[in-house]
């Protein structure tokens, strides 16, 4: 009887922590299917008018969205690809080599994941500007083309995973990089599923850099694009809606596709010693 009561008690829970994650998400698609929706003075004026894709329209025509869209969707996917490549290469080092320096340079490593990124803010605009990056994918892609957490996750997955297979190649004459490529990396798949959408995220909802970074309007990305919807005076709900709706669109598709694979190479790396 307990045990059921248990149960009640933690899927009521459950229940209501997806309803009040749902219900923004709900909202922000029906505001982006009328026009002017902020000159709504009830709820049910919502249904008294007819839904309209005009919103949608909208940004993609008298506004460059489609180009926000393609800007953060490169540098995401370069940002990802370069996190997982690099971010292996060094996991493994760490992982399973010995060479002078590496506790100071991996606790380094872990003391970058504590700085917040405000606070190198100014010197990494300072760096762009001496390189002439601003308003330039350089500027918006190499400073997250790697970063501590990266290397973080691939070395404590790495270093749980058996050496023997990689002692019996080299036995058999294979080469580092062969190793690594062709052994080392098939295992770590869980993880770096786990790693890619992880970057993939972060680098598509990066806000702060992008904004620093980019003046130019052909530069922007989506959370870039997003705040100029938000004006002193008021705010354009109806096309700021529908611009959000598109950018959470593919964080919706990486979830509905990797949701298995996100919580099997969670769960891996759990349960390795």
């Amino acid at each position: 009887m307990k045990e059921r009561i248990s149960s009640i008690i933690i899927n009521g829970i459950l229940m209501l922590a997806v309803i009040t994650m749902i219900i923004p998400m709900l909202l922000m698609l029906l505001f982006s299917l009328y026009e002017s929706p902020e000159l709504y003075q009830s709820p049910l004026e919502f249904f008294k008018n007819i839904p309209t894709l005009t919103n949608y329209a909208d940004i993609f025509i008298t506004d460059t969205f489609g180009r926000y869209f393609l800007n953060s969707l490169f540098i995401a996917f370069v940002v990802t690809i370069g996190n997982v490549i690099f971010g292996s290469m060094a996991g493994y080092a760490f992982a399973r080599y010995e060479f002078k320096g590496k506790k100071i340079l991996f606790a380094s490593v872990m003391g970058l994941m504590m700085v917040p990124h405000q606070v190198v803010m100014i010197p990494l605009y300072r760096m762009m500007v001496t390189f002439d990056w601003i308003n330039t994918f350089w500027a918006l892609i190499i400073p997250g083309l790697l970063a501590p957490f990266a290397i973080f996750l691939m070395r404590q997955y790495i270093r749980a995973l058996p050496a023997d297979i990689e002692d019996a190649a080299r036995i058999d004459g294979a080469g580092e990089l062969y190793i690594f490529f062709r052994i080392v990396l098939p295992l770590c798949k869980p993880v770096i599923t786990v790693l890619a959408i992880y970057t993939f995220l972060g680098s598509w909802n990066a806000f702060l850099y992008p904004f620093l970074f980019t003046s130019l309007p052909e530069m922007r990305t989506l959370p870039v694009g997003l705040a100029y919807y938000i004006g002193r005076q008021s705010i354009d709900w109806g096309h700021l809606m529908a611009g959000a709706s598109i950018s959470a669109l593919p964080v919706l598709i990486l979830f509905l596709l990797f949701s298995k694979k996100i919580i099997e190479g969670l769960t891996a790396g759990a349960l390795k010693e």
